[in-house]
Order: structure tokens, then sequence, then C-alpha cells
């Protein structure tokens, strides 16, 4: 067997779409670019192309490295090259930033056509079903008809089950990570003040802070920290962090005493320096909007009569943002419709982060799934 290697050095490619995108909210983007990448090689059938769809602060930078700058590593790199669960020597792996991102793909500080600045806030809302609409337009322009696979986690699990309906004849497996058929009121809220620290910083400036040459880095710092404390399990905040004073003592002030205090700040501080705000209230507006059962009575299984994928889907035991309870739903109520479908709850104490990570029993569990899909 073959040793899990790097797929190296990998180039960003642009797609420039002239022709406007109508979106689900009524408005339509005149034109735009999507930044993707790939890795492996297109079969001369066209049949081994996997999608990768990425989560809230994921980018097309799904795998690899830049020859310019060898630290920046693929968000999935662990999961995607050669010998490696997604292995590229069999499928050709495609990673795209979505609408409204902030890598290079057509977002909220690209230039508006109509008045020559910086879309801001007037940039249209996004939706998950908009993001896998353009998604569709490029595996278009690459000449793929079929996707083998749609595979993303979180968020982008919530991609690739809008793939089953909205395509169903363009993709044959869909893999679901740690992913929900919507969100919780309590998700919802927690978007809500993670969006608050945002729009109420002095910086923000409607949105359009970029003509002030200012970041409203204090909001994005504050919902990152919010966001960050729900990726993790509490088990995992106390092995990593405990109730350890940086000081070995109380010093009795507001400034970081506690190690858990100081990861929170350096996470914070981190995001804010290359993440845009307005990305992420798109991007959490479209978290919140996602529901394919609305349509469909609240029904879960009618909306999900129209896939025809097969499915593979996977949880983990310690994540409560996107809890087992979730994903099982999805499983029921594909079960309900016959389809096929695969299920997994992992064991693990790292919470929601837990399908980023290494872990032998889930890495294993994906290797197995891909290596039975023939192309």
């Amino acid at each position: 067997m073959i040793q899990p290697q790097s797929v190296g050095a990998v180039v960003p490619q642009r797609a420039h779409f002239a022709e406007p995108l109508p979106l689900r909210s009524g408005d339509a983007l005149p034109e735009y670019e999507l930044l993707y990448e790939t890795y492996g090689e297109l079969n001369a059938a066209r049949s081994n192309a996997v999608l990768v769809c990425h989560a809230l602060s994921g980018s097309h930078h799904v795998a690899g490295h830049y020859a310019d700058d060898p630290g920046n590593i693929g968000w999935w790199d662990n999961l995607v090259g050669p010998g490696k669960p997604l292995d590229t020597r069999k499928f050709f792996v495609i990673g795209v930033n979505n609408l409204g991102g902030c890598h290079g793909t057509t977002g909220p500080a690209s230039i508006n056509p109509a008045s020559g600045k910086p879309w801001g806030a007037d940039f249209p809302f996004v939706t998950v079903e908009d993001w896998v609409g353009a998604q569709a337009r490029l595996a278009d322009r690459l000449g793929i008809e079929r996707f083998a696979a749609v595979v993303g986690g979180s968020l982008g699990g919530m991609q690739a089950l809008s793939w089953t309906l909205q395509y169903p004849e363009r993709i044959g497996h869909a893999v679901l990570v740690a992913s929900a058929p919507r969100l919780t009121a309590q998700n919802i809220a927690f978007n809500e003040v993670a969006r608050q620290a945002i729009l109420t910083d002095p910086d923000f400036h409607g949105g359009h802070y970029y003509e002030h040459g200012v970041v409203p880095a204090r909001g994005l710092k504050l919902a990152r920290m919010l966001g960050h404390i729900t990726y993790l399990s509490d088990d995992a905040m106390a092995d990593k962090f405990g109730r350890t004073l940086r000081h070995g003592k109380a010093v009795y002030s507001y400034d970081v005493e506690f190690e858990i205090e100081s990861y929170l700040r350096y996470q914070g501080d981190k995001f804010a320096g290359f993440f845009d705000a307005n990305t992420y209230l798109l991007t959490t507006k479209a978290l919140d909007y996602f529901d394919p059962a609305f349509e469909h009575g609240g029904l879960l299984r009618a909306a999900l009569a129209r896939a025809s994928a097969d499915f593979l889907v996977v949880s983990f035991s310690t994540d409560w943002r996107f809890s087992p309870a979730r994903s099982r739903e999805i499983v029921y109520s594909l079960l309900h419709n016959r389809r096929n479908v695969s299920y997994a709850e992992i064991e693990s104490d790292a919470g929601h982060d837990s399908f980023l990570l290494d872990d032998a029993h889930y890495h294993g569990l994906l290797a197995a799934y891909f290596d039975r899909i023939k192309v």
C-alpha cells in the first residue's frame, strides 16, 4: 500500500462567468468569478470527479500547498491526496470557493460593476442552493456531466445534500460529515449573536468599511470566539486547557488569566486577520436559511424523495453543534424513501471540529467508502 502523500504544490484557477446568475432571493449577480483548485486527473470518461464543498471559514484550498507559501496547507489535506481516503490516484478532486467568499471568488469586497466601488452591504444574499447552482455551472465549464461524489463537512455537507435535490441526475454519491438538514433554533441564535458582534462594531460602517479603510476586527474577533466555543466539546476544552492559570494564581483582572481565554483571543485575532466580516454575515445567513423540508410542510422525508444518490452520513459523538441526532434525521428520511444509505457515529472527544482532524476510524471509514465507488 502506498504511503499517504501530499498532492504537492497547487495553483488556484479562476473561472469567469459573464451570464447573470439568478439567486434564490430574487436578485441576480450580473457576472461573477469562482476561484477553484483541482487535484488528480480527470479520466477519459469524465466519470471520476469529486466535488469537495467547504464549511463556513473554508475555501477552495482543500489540499496541498502553494509554491510561494509552503506553510499554507489545504484545510482538508489529511483527507485528499495519493494514498489518502479521497485518493487522487483514482479521483479528480475539485474545491471551489463559494460565492460571497473572501478568498478570490466574487464577494462583498469585489467591485460592483454598477457603482465601480466594492459591493459591501449591497452584495445580494446568497444561499446554499445558489452556491450549488454556481458549482453546477463550473462543472459544465469543466465538461463534467455527473460527479462520482459530492462531499462536505458541516455547511459543506448541506451543500452535498442540496446537490442530491437540485441535480439528482448529476451525483452518484453524497458524503455528509458532521452536518444537518437544517439548523436548530439554538444554532440560529448563536449565529445571530455572532452577527450582532459585527453589526455593532463602530468600524462596520453599515457594511461599507472598505471605503473607510478600516476592518470591523473587534466584532469579527468576538464572532469567531463565540463560534469556536461551539466547535469544541467540553471534554476537549478540559483536556486542552482545564482551569490552568497563566500566572499560576489569580491576579484579579480582566486581562487574560486562564489558558482558555488566551486560546480564544488568539483564534479570534487570527481569524479577524484573514476573513471578511461581510462574508461571515452572508455565510451564517445561508446556514440559517437552509431547510429543504420547508417547502414540504416541514417533512424532510418528502423533501428527500427527489434524491437518487447513494449516501454516507457520518456524525461524531461529542458534536453538540451538529449533533448525531441531526444526522440520524437525514438517515431515517432516506430510509423512508428506500435510498441506499450508510451511517456511522464516530466516538470522538473533539466536538464539531472532529471532521477536520486525523482519526483512524473516521478516515478508515471514508477510505473504505470511496474505495467502493466505481468510476
